[in-house]
């Protein structure tokens, strides 16, 4: 196992961090919110394990295709052949996809899970680049 982390790229790892954080946040923020409107709405809105369980679940989904995705791009920076490159990167995306696609069938299908409080978490790391890239650019001015 060390052997594949040594292999990882300090940019891959610290951007993976970033978005591991705010998705953490966003799933945070998200029980917060299904608590206050389970709390207004008990009837319609659950606040149970399966929310606790979808966003736990839906997060690690969310992390894993990032992570994926960074080291798609680390080892396509070391091809020399475009078409090569390209091929990388389509099946990199495919299989990135078909993990979600899985992901969100078993999240809704199964009652282990609140559907919603599992797919949601797959929106937080766009979310969460663009938060940091919007505050990042103020930082600097």
């Amino acid at each position: 196992m060390s052997n594949v982390t040594g292999k990882i790229q300090p940019a891959v790892k610290k951007e993976t961090e970033k978005v591991a954080a705010g998705t953490a946040i966003g799933v945070i923020l998200m029980w917060v919110v299904f608590g206050i409107l389970h709390m207004v709405m008990p009837q319609k809105i659950p606040f149970d394990y399966t929310v606790i369980l979808g966003g736990l679940c839906g997060g690690i989904v969310a992390v894993l295709n990032f992570f994926t995705m960074g080291l798609t791009v680390q080892r396509i920076v070391s091809l020399e052949n475009q078409d090569a490159a390209q091929r990388v990167m389509r099946s990199s995306y495919s299989k990135r996809m078909f993990l979600q696609l899985v992901w969100c069938i078993v999240a809704i299908t199964t009652p282990y899970f609140q559907f919603a409080a599992g797919l949601l978490p797959l929106l937080f790391p766009g979310a969460a680049i663009k938060i940091v890239g919007i505050f990042g650019k103020k930082e600097e001015k």
